[in-house]
């Protein structure tokens, strides 16, 4: 029988040890990662579907940290939105309340320009370097300045220098709203003006005795009130106007006995022709008070539609002039000569889809914002309406004129039925919201499950483990006995 030598066998047992030391190695490994093994290949048939695991939980990981930076954005973008909703009510409540009328004007009119530059500055919010109101482009301010807006930028018209072009055009040279007040010795004729501008004749109505009215009829439109003899106290003339901002206003007129005669009314002369004289005059001023109150207000609001409904690729319509006053067209402005408001994207598509990002494998949230939608423009509009207007004490018809200005920013402030408005932009913000924390728990519900399954396949008991490094230090132990026993060795010495 062949006997091995002791070197022989003591090589066995060494290589044993140092087998041993490897496993014992491998498994405090184990116990501190609670892995199995540090690769896949070691995973034997599991590390397939290991791979497949893991590979699922990255892309969840993935798309919540998407969903927490969007998240980040919407939030700033509420706190903006909550911010210009509450200014809007504030201002809506002023006007509303006569805080803009008369004596109170100049100081409605400084709270206005307060106002508007902390609308512009909600607008341009920013989170992580982008704009949170301009649409695609993310990386320009959406709105200009303050000062740009209302004043202008050296050649660049403001909103202020297009009110005053719009004014003048529309209350005409003779400031009676672009109309002209005529007649014979027996009639008044009221005739309109050529263009968009000024009053627009719509109807007319009368209970004047001895009297006809006909008209308005024709293009420009023309009005004539024909008498064949003396009218009656009380009797009244009522003209219809339509108005450049889509309102209209009534101007009755009413005979009197009384002279000089009260506002609005005409004295009943000596004879018809004293009597169609007095209400040529008593017109002329009626129209005259009426076109810097009621029409000046809707020239205001019509220009800074004009103003705010323009873009980067759609500059703002102006008054084609100089001379405004006797203008009959409108003209298009340009970026060298008039400021554009809002300097974002100015796509036609929906706002919210300029901005996307897929959270989950089957869904994609859409939650971007521009300045210029209606909700957000329609705010700020009204409000630079009121900053911009020349308000002159000096003004004998101030108070009609900031008591008309104020209804038409109350009503606008209000909004149309079915309008967009901030609150309805909150609301869409609010639900990509909800979505994204509904998903996000979701996948907190999957990632645990996922994980759960490749700890079965991947993970270790600490318990288990524990007990195989005691069976192998057991096991170990006995083995260095024998070899310091061949070699005189520790355990100490070894280790």
């Amino acid at each position: 029988m062949a006997i091995n030598s002791v070197s022989t066998s003591s090589n066995s047992i060494v290589q044993s040890l140092l087998d041993m030391r490897a496993q014992f190695d491998d498994l405090q490994r184990q116990l501190s990662t609670g892995q199995k093994s540090s690769t896949y290949a070691g995973l034997g048939s599991g590390r397939g579907l290991a791979v497949s695991l893991n590979s699922q939980m990255s892309t969840m990981t993935a798309f919540d940290n998407s969903i927490d930076m969007i998240d980040t954005r919407l939030k700033l973008a509420q706190t903006s939105l909550d911010g210009m909703s509450t200014i809007g009510n504030q201002m809506k409540a002023l006007v509303v309340q006569g805080g803009a009328n008369s004596g109170n004007a100049s100081s409605a009119q400084l709270t206005a320009q307060s106002s508007l530059q902390q609308l512009l500055g909600l607008l341009n919010a920013q989170a992580g370097g982008r704009y949170l109101f301009s649409g695609r482009a993310t990386d320009q301010p959406a709105v200009e300045t303050y000062d740009h807006i209302v004043n202008g930028d050296g050649a660049r018209a403001g909103l202020k220098q297009l009110i005053d072009e719009r004014a003048q055009a529309d209350l005409g040279a003779s400031g009676l709203g672009r109309l002209t007040v005529g007649g014979t010795a027996s009639s008044v004729t009221l005739d309109e003006d050529a263009g968009p501008f000024g009053f627009k004749l719509a109807s007319a109505s009368s209970s004047l005795s001895n009297a006809t009215v006909s008209g308005p009829t024709g293009s420009p439109a023309n009005l004539t009130v024909n008498f064949t003899g003396q009218p009656s106290d009380g009797d009244t003339l009522t003209v219809r106007f339509d108005l450049p901002d889509g309102t209209s206003a009534n101007l009755t007129l009413t005979a009197t006995t009384q002279s000089p005669p009260g506002a609005n009314q005409f004295t009943i002369g000596g004879s018809t022709a004293a009597t169609v004289t007095n209400l040529q005059g008593a017109l002329s001023t009626a129209l005259s008070s009426l076109a810097s109150s009621s029409l000046k207000a809707a020239s205001a609001v019509t220009a800074s539609n004009d103003f705010f409904s323009a873009d980067l690729s759609n500059p703002p319509q102006r008054v084609a002039g100089p001379p405004f006053d006797t203008a009959t067209a409108m003209t298009a402005g340009t970026t060298a000569n008039t400021v554009v408001w809002y300097t974002g994207d100015a796509g036609t598509d929906p706002a919210r889809g300029t901005a996307t990002t897929r959270i989950d494998p089957a869904l994609v949230v859409s939650y971007g914002a521009r300045a210029n939608e209606t909700g957000l423009r329609t705010m700020v509009q009204n409000v630079a309406t009121l900053a911009a207007v020349t308000l002159s004490p000096s003004d004998p018809n101030l108070s009609n004129f900031t008591a008309a200005l104020s209804q038409r920013i109350g009503t606008g402030l209000s909004g149309a039925p079915g309008q967009q408005s901030v609150t309805d932009i909150e609301a869409e913000l609010a639900g990509v919201q909800t979505t994204m924390a509904s998903v996000k728990g979701r996948h907190a519900q999957t990632a645990a499950t996922l994980g759960d399954m490749l700890q079965q396949i991947s993970g270790v008991s600490n318990e288990d483990v524990g007990a195989q490094i005691l069976t192998l230090q057991t096991r170990m132990q006995a083995s260095m006995q024998t070899t310091a026993m061949l070699y005189q060795l520790s355990l100490v010495k070894f280790i």
